[in-house]
């Protein structure tokens, strides 16, 4: 697959980028190069590859999905102006 500047001219004004004829020309051999690399890419069989997350091979780190308080309720109330058994306390607020 090739592409030729009317497609870079086109792709530049769906991604609503000002592109010069200059540089489509320019882009026009850039995009073809690239293109040209997938290619080359997609002729080399990785049958039988398992696909990575990573280039050095880690076990995943897991925590057993259960919900906790977080132990940080005395933490958390300590930044407190006012607290009364543990709660926050706040004025009472009528209208």
């Amino acid at each position: 697959m090739s592409v030729d500047v009317q497609t870079v001219k086109r792709v530049a004004r769906l991604a609503r980028i000002a592109v010069s004829e200059d540089d489509a020309q320019r882009m026009t051999g850039e995009l073809n190069a690239i293109l040209g690399f997938v290619e080359q890419l997609n002729e080399v069989d990785v049958s039988g590859v398992e696909p990575m997350t990573s280039v050095t091979p880690m076990a995943m780190k897991k925590r057993q999905d259960v919900v906790i308080d977080g132990n940080k309720a005395v933490d958390i109330v300590a930044n407190a102006p006012a607290t009364e058994e543990g709660f926050f306390l706040v004025p009472k607020v009528v209208e």
